[in-house]
């Protein structure tokens, strides 16, 4: 060791020049071939007409970007994506919220039972949930259409029901996340003194005021990590429902960003179109980034 005589009480090791570039090494690696190397490649395919057999790429500039905005299915596929993500804030980023905030000063008796029953389902493969999901909404021999029966209601056909469609795949995909999402949530409130819940209860303080005035912002380091978990997560897992029953339908239906992507890519082999989705689809998640930062980091709390 040898002391720096410009900073005094500090000292520096000999070797610190090297070390830590060794240490950070093997993540930089991984990151480099599995995160940078494929995305400049799909900026790089995103300028090329190529089908992934011809043995040479043409190169066509921004054509691909402008044939996307000349695409008549386009305004749907942006709408249906906006859709998702609205949708899967609700049921992923909001309701997890309200469950976690009832089950930690509400509910006194079972926590643990509902804690676990609650999570389970994340640990079930979506395919399997979904493929439970098409056996109950099946309108013709399915308990939801059985139950509608009773009082005399016809199950619609919502698989090939515009906006219906969007609305229960974001519900068979919500199914998985649910769980994880609140049990952060939960574990995020878990740090809120429970000192102050009891004096605002003292103060006869109603409970959506407690929610919103106290729970929220004093959990809201948490309630960000969820936020942007509910968006990229949910837009990632909504694949699998998309892939197994509508394939995109009816007619653009429930087609979203993500799934036009694999369309154009392995549906239609037009490679230089679907890198330029992707490259879309990853602008919009920086702009919805910029947006929460911008917006909304500011107003969090850390509690250090």
């Amino acid at each position: 060791m040898k002391r720096n005589s410009s900073s005094a009480g500090r000292f520096i090791p000999r070797n610190s020049g090297i070390k830590p570039w060794l240490f950070i090494l093997p993540a930089a690696l991984v990151f480099a071939v599995f995160m940078f190397y494929p995305l400049i490649y799909t900026v790089y395919l995103s300028f090329f007409d190529w089908n992934m057999i011809k043995p040479v790429k043409e190169f066509v500039g921004l054509q691909n970007y402008f044939d996307i905005f000349k695409d008549p299915n386009i305004g749907k596929i942006f709408g249906n994506t906006l859709i998702y993500i609205i949708l899967l804030l609700i049921f992923d980023f909001i309701a997890p919220y309200i469950f976690s905030f009832i089950l930690s000063f509400v509910i006194k008796m079972g926590k643990n039972f509902y804690r676990s029953v609650i999570f389970l389902p994340s640990v079930i493969s979506l395919v399997v949930g979904t493929m439970l999901f098409v056996w109950i909404l099946n309108p013709i021999s399915g308990p939801a259409a059985k139950l509608m029966g009773l009082f005399g209601l016809t199950a619609p056909v919502w698989s090939t029901t515009q906006g219906l469609v969007i609305v229960i795949i974001s519900i068979m995909t919500s199914w998985k996340i649910f769980g994880y999402n609140f049990i952060v949530a939960l574990s995020g409130m878990g740090g809120v003194p429970l000192e102050v819940i009891e004096a605002a209860r003292m103060d006869d303080i109603p409970l959506h005021r407690i929610f919103l005035n106290i729970v929220v912002p004093m959990s809201s380091s948490t309630g960000i990590y969820v936020l942007i978990l509910s968006i990229v997560q949910g837009m990632q897992q909504v694949f699998t429902p998309i892939n197994m029953i509508t394939q995109g339908g009816p007619d653009y239906g429930s087609t979203n960003l993500i799934y036009n992507v694999y369309n154009e890519a392995f549906g239609f082999y037009k490679t230089g179109t679907a890198s330029a989705y992707a490259i879309l689809m990853l602008l919009l998640f920086g702009v919805l980034l910029f947006l929460e930062f911008k917006y909304v980091e500011k107003g969090v709390y850390y509690e250090n």
